[in-house]
């Protein structure tokens, strides 16, 4: 099931899945466990219960949704991004981003009001960009250690630090303040089908070409997780863990291929 938190758009992850599957061949030894992935027999069958529940229920209904027209779909999906920033605006100011928590105060403002309640974002075509914040990220910037990977029913992919900041984030959003006649369970729904959709690319190119889903989502989110943690510009010495674990993955698949042999 995707993760909601991931707003970067599809060709976002597109590109990115394309650079994990390239750099680590999306490869395990089945049955082996991963000593950076301590928690993967329980991560595996949460990930298929929510693979299950996607193709299910939710990938029929985003197939639906993108037959509305691209216009539709962006108000929609403008909407939503504009209801997040409540979330990054505290997040920015906690993380001592405040020239960023006030440019994103008023870009909030403007397009709730001028915008019509975010539906069109009259603040991007002035080249501001969209910033994305969590509480998951600002325990990174505090210092608090990212924890094993770990993936929740219907949550999907997650840290334990970012799990632990999921609640914070949840009550932050303005949408669980609408709590009347069942809008607040109809928009989260719409919600996560805006997300499907928008990840319906990324979703595709794993299910053709991945040779193992699980550590090609596992990836892709840590990945993704990084890059947000530091706004585009990962530590160098961060990196190198990541060119380590890679090559230790290259290693797997040399011994997989072994075995085959």
């Amino acid at each position: 099931m995707p993760n909601t938190t991931i707003a970067d758009g599809p060709r976002t992850l597109v590109l990115l899945a394309l650079f994990i599957m390239a750099a680590t061949g999306c490869v395990s030894i089945p049955g082996e466990p991963d000593p950076n992935d301590p928690w993967e027999p329980w991560n595996r069958s949460m990930y298929d219960f929510n693979d299950g529940i996607d193709k299910g229920i939710i990938a029929p209904v985003a197939d639906v949704y993108l037959k509305i027209p691209d216009g539709g779909r962006t108000a929609i999906h403008n909407f939503f991004v504009n209801l997040g920033y409540p979330t990054t605006v505290i997040n920015q100011f906690l993380q001592g981003k405040f020239e960023r928590g006030l440019e994103d105060t008023m870009r909030f403002i403007f397009n709730t009001t001028f915008g019509l309640l975010g539906f069109i974002d009259i603040v991007g075509p002035s080249g501001l960009g969209r910033h994305n914040e969590d509480f998951g990220q600002t325990f990174a910037v505090w210092g608090i250690p990212q924890g094993n990977f770990l993936t929740l029913p219907v949550l999907g992919p997650q840290t334990v630090r970012s799990a632990v900041g999921w609640p914070l984030d949840f009550l932050s959003k303005p949408l669980r303040w609408i709590d009347t006649g069942g809008q607040f369970a109809a928009l989260a729904g719409l919600n996560i089908v805006d997300t499907r959709a928008r990840l319906a690319p990324a979703i595709r190119l794993r299910d053709e070409t991945a040779f193992d889903p699980y550590i090609f989502t596992r990836e892709a989110f840590l990945q993704q997780r990084l890059n947000l943690i530091h706004d585009g510009n990962p530590p160098i010495q961060e990196l190198e863990d990541l060119d380590l674990l890679e090559e230790e993955l290259l290693l797997e698949e040399e011994k997989s291929e072994g075995n085959i042999q």
